[in-house]
């Protein structure tokens, strides 16, 4: 999600902005459209109880993924190996990582520009589009390295993310993601880079060697 990725930032603000405001004036009766001091997790919740309201929401999520596919993919399977899948995510973590990159927390120029152009029922709908998509699977990685990350993911990664890496509400799906983003993210965390700051994480990967990251990436992408 770097700047250079395709998608200038200027350009890019600005097909967001389009794309948001061109149906505004026909979905405004249809919905109150949230205000910034909306809870992002409350609204959440209400459209996980309410059909009606996710389903309303889901359309606009839509319409802002047809702006996030350049990077991103078609309904969130990126084809680049450096820019992740979101597709599967889990809605609440997602939806927490659209806080970070707005606030400041995760730093990323580009997406913290593209966040801020959003209202609250934009990002909840996104996310909800995203967390309803399936994971594209993954190519597959020499069996060695595969075997070798499996062995290591056994032994640590499992106990926040799950067997099947699907995480949960706090934690993300990392199961079927890209091997080059995973490879980058590790590294960040174990050099304490602010880029993504995550205590948990940052103990967990400060002895990991470079062929240990490059093993639990390969393993990590070909899960289901």
């Amino acid at each position: 999600m770097a700047r250079h990725w395709g998608y200038g930032m200027g350009g890019a603000a600005l097909a967001l902005a389009a794309v948001l405001a061109a149906p505004a004036a026909t979905a405004q009766p249809a919905r109150a459209r949230a205000s910034a001091s909306v809870d992002l997790d409350a609204r959440l919740r209400e459209a996980q109880a309410s059909p009606v309201l996710e389903q309303s929401l889901l359309k606009t999520g839509r319409r802002v993924a047809a702006v996030c596919a350049h990077c991103h993919g078609e309904g969130g399977s990126s084809v680049k190996p450096d820019i992740p899948n979101l597709a599967g995510q889990n809605p609440a973590y997602l939806l927490e990582q659209l806080r970070q990159f707005a606030d400041g927390r995760r730093r990323n120029e580009f997406m913290e520009g593209m966040i801020r152009a959003m209202d609250s029922d934009e990002k909840v709908g996104m996310v909800l589009f995203y967390a309803s998509q399936p994971v594209a699977p993954r190519p597959s990685a020499p069996s060695a390295l595969v075997a070798a990350g499996r062995e290591y993911y056994g032994k640590v990664c499992f106990r926040c993310h799950g067997t099947d890496g699907h995480g949960n509400t706090l934690i993300p799906r990392i199961a079927g993601q890209q091997t080059g983003y995973l490879r980058t993210t590790l590294q960040r965390y174990r050099a304490g880079s602010d880029v993504r700051v995550e205590p948990l994480m940052s103990a967990s990967t400060r002895l990991m060697s470079d062929a240990e990251i490059g093993a639990v990436a390969a393993y990590v992408a070909s899960m289901p």
